[in-house]
């Protein structure tokens, strides 16, 4: 069986945080706001995997009301919510995530965030797909206000 997983996450810019993506600290005078470290990229890998088997979202396991996931590192979430998608027999066949992006530049990164995801979810990085894109200046995004990430994902029983 086949089954195919969505997130987006999107989180704001502001001073004082460190900006982590895709498992990465990246140099940069902002960082996101979140709960946990708020790599929007881990988070939507994460809940597109929780979507692939109608699991929840991110909130379920994590809610941002909890002591216990305060700062909580990204990676750690991630791997825990893969574990949930391989007890139930299923493996990541392919990723595929957007980055959305005003004023960092991802191109840099590219094959750094590919190659931490791979490590995290222990898979083959060719399986992992890093794309990026601006918003042409328009919207939060487009004003350097926040960051999102879309990932959709393929698991296989």
């Amino acid at each position: 069986m086949i089954r195919i997983g969505h997130a987006w996450d999107t989180h704001k810019l502001v001073e004082g945080r460190k900006l982590i993506l895709g498992g990465i600290e990246v140099n940069y005078p902002l960082g996101l706001l979140g709960h946990s470290d708020a790599d929007v990229v881990l988070h939507a890998v994460a809940e597109s995997l929780l979507g692939s088997l109608a699991l929840g979202d991110l909130g379920t396991f994590y809610p941002d009301n909890s002591d216990k996931t305060l700062n909580m590192d990204s990676k750690i979430i991630l791997r825990e919510c893969y574990k949930r998608v391989l007890d139930l027999g299923y493996h990541l066949n392919n990723l595929d995530l957007t980055i959305y992006s005003q004023n960092v530049r991802i191109a840099p990164i590219r094959e750094s965030i590919q190659e931490s995801i791979a490590k995290i979810l222990n898979v083959d990085k060719n399986i992992v797909s890093i794309k990026a894109t601006t918003w042409e200046k328009m919207g939060f995004v487009g004003e350097g206000l926040a960051l999102a990430c879309e990932c959709v994902c393929l698991v296989e029983q």
